[in-house]
Order: C-alpha cells, then structure tokens, then sequence
C-alpha cells in the first residue's frame, strides 16, 4: 500500500480486529471508544464537539477533507464555525482524506490533526468498520498513526464509561458572553457547544458559563432567569455531584432546559434512568415526533447514552421520541418549568429544524411553566 502521507495507520478494536490503513495528520497512538456518525459534511463541528472527547469517530461519508478547515469565526466570544477552541476526538477514521478545494479554506484536514496532535488513519474499509460496530455495538480501540501496533492490548486497560471526561472539557472559571439586557442564563459547562451558546446569546441573555462542578448556591448567586444544563461527555452516573446540583437547583423553581447531557442528568436527577445503547445516535438527519402536535422533525444527534420510555421520571412526559428505536428525544415537567432535548437543536452541523426550542425555552422564562 502506497501511503499519500508517506506513513501507515492501524485500527486496532477490543475484540481482536487489526485493520491496516494510511496514516495522515499527527503521528501517534491514542485510544478510545470506537463509534461512527453518519453525516456527509460538517467535519469542523463534528470534531470540535466536546461530546466526542474519549473516542475516535469513523466518518461513513467516503470523501472527507473536500472543502478544508476554515478561519475561526468570533462573535462575543463564541465561535460560529467550530464548536470549541480545539479539537476533542480522540482520533479520526476515513475511508479517503482529500485534498481542499473551496475559497475559504485556511488550511488541510491532515494539517489541522497534524497541529492539534491528532492521528488519524486513511485509505479504510469504513462500511465494514461501521458493520462491525453496529452488529456488536461500541468498543474501545486503538489509532496508530506512523507508529508500528506491537502491543495494542496495553492502551486499553481503562473502558470509556469509567472516566469521567468532563474533567477536560469544563471550564476551569466562569466565562461570560454579554447580552443586551434580556437577563442572565446560567450554563452549566460540561463542555458545551458554541453552538448552544449562540442560540441562548442571540436571544439577549447574558450567558454565564460555569464548570461542571458548581454547586446551586454559586449558580444561584448569579440569580439567573433560567439555567441550562448542556452537553458534555461521557457516562451520565458518574456525575453524581452535577446530579445533587440539578435536585438542588430544582427546589428553586428556577426554569430549566437540559440538552443532551443535561437530559440525561434530569432523568437521573428526577428519580428516572439513563442507559448505555449499543451503538449510539450520532448523524445529523436523525427523525424525532413531537408528541404534541404529531409533527416530525430532522434533527441532529451526539448521544451514547438514552432515556427508553420506562425510564421517563413519574413527574415528567415524552416531549420528543425517535421513530425509528423508541428513544425518549426529549421531555416537559408536568408542573416545574423544565424542559429538555437529547437532540442537538442548535444544529451544528445539521437542519435548523428545531432552533424553535430555544423561544419555546425563553417562553417558559418569561411564563414560569413548561
């Protein structure tokens, strides 16, 4: 095999499997959980997406790399064209890394991992990679990229769901993003996406982002008019101490929106259940029905772990649900102004069919009730 990069790379999964490929942007060896999203483009998103901290992302689309790695966009401190400030998958799995052609472009996807210290591999039978991972689900695995695989078995002696990624992806201190005076939302950073932070700014709230680890009190002190609770990576159940915070959050009757991470945290949170699927929701053209009206929606998913309908808390009913296995997309309060999504609906990549969650979101602010 005839390597554009002038190097090798290896996948190496849990269960045995050796697949050889081209190496491409940082040489090195990482490991992580193995999983797949289906999206044909918004690669600059996908891999800044905090929630894919802990894992390497095969991309099903055959060609990647076509339109390049633009400019960082800023406005208020928020990026609009990537989802953080670094790249946060593990590594990246291709079947062909291509050359960028387009106007905009600052610079190579093989560039780009190449300077965040990102392997990535090449020139792989990803059909069969996906295969394999939604016949028998998630594994962890190993990237090498320009290193030789002696031992691989020694890079996993931990699973992703016994690290607690947040610890790489909270904020360390409170940011801000000033509004235009419509009042303060209150983040809860577990490693939120910038998109998130646009919608919520753009609607005149002063956005203030706290670590993952902030108790009620230091959130209260903020006196918000609402508090989110973002997406984030990683295992739900080992963030009992965000889990305690949203019960005591709660008591103030404060409005409450829980994307992603944050749903999963008001299930548990509320006395309902969170558990792992077996291959995930991760594409941007995912179908959910808003059990209110009956309408279906395209929207767009990051989630490992769900909420099935019998694990819904007694004081909460299905909002959203996927057509497609069940799972329970998001939830309303019967009588607490809180609201959720599993779904992404700030949409980076993805249809903005749902950004409309944000004004029913400003609505429960302004009206108290869900």
């Amino acid at each position: 095999m005839i390597c554009k990069r002038g190097y090798k790379g290896y996948i190496y999964l849990e269960d045995g499997t050796l697949i050889e490929g081209c190496g491409f942007g940082a040489k090195g060896i990482k490991a992580g959980e193995v999983v797949f999203t289906t999206s044909m483009n918004g690669y600059p998103e996908s891999l800044t997406d905090p929630s894919y901290r802990g894992q390497i992302l095969v991309i099903t689309h055959p060609l990647v790399g076509n339109y390049g790695i633009p400019k960082p966009i800023v406005e208020n401190g928020i990026l609009r064209n990537f989802e953080s400030e670094r790249i946060q998958v593990e590594g990246l799995v291709v079947a062909e890394e291509t050359d960028p052609y387009k106007w905009n472009s600052q610079m190579s996807l093989h560039d780009w991992l190449k300077s965040e210290g990102v392997p990535g591999v090449s020139d792989v039978d990803t059909r069969m990679l996906v295969k394999k991972v939604r016949n028998k689900g998630v594994m962890m695995g190993v990237i090498s990229s320009g290193i030789e695989l002696d031992d691989p078995k020694k890079y996993l002696e931990k699973k992703y769901d016994e690290i607690d990624f947040t610890q790489f992806t909270s904020p360390k201190s409170p940011i801000i993003h000033q509004g235009n005076g419509k009042g303060i939302i209150v983040l809860v950073d577990c490693g939120i996406k910038h998109g998130i932070l646009y919608q919520l700014n753009s609607r005149g709230y002063t956005v203030v982002r706290v670590p993952c680890n902030f108790t009620a009190n230091q959130i209260m002190d903020y006196s918000p008019q609402g508090v989110v609770f973002g997406n984030g990576p990683g295992n739900p159940k080992l963030l009992q101490g965000l889990i305690k915070t949203y019960k005591d959050i709660v008591e103030y009757k404060v409005p409450i929106m829980g994307i992603c991470l944050g749903h999963q945290i008001t299930s548990l949170a509320l006395g309902g259940n969170v558990r792992k699927m077996k291959y995930g929701h991760r594409a941007i053209n995912k179908p959910v029905i808003d059990v209110t009206d009956n309408k279906c929606y395209i929207t767009t998913h990051n989630h490992g772990y769900g909420v099935f309908k019998e694990d819904v808390p007694k004081d909460m009913k299905v909002w959203f649900y996927n057509p497609d296995d069940g799972v329970v997309e998001g939830m309303i309060h019967n009588k607490l102004p809180i609201i959720t999504t599993q779904f992404h609906p700030e949409a980076r990549p993805g249809p903005w069919d749902v950004t409309w969650v944000f004004d029913k979101f400003k609505k429960v602010i302004e009206s108290g009730r869900p």
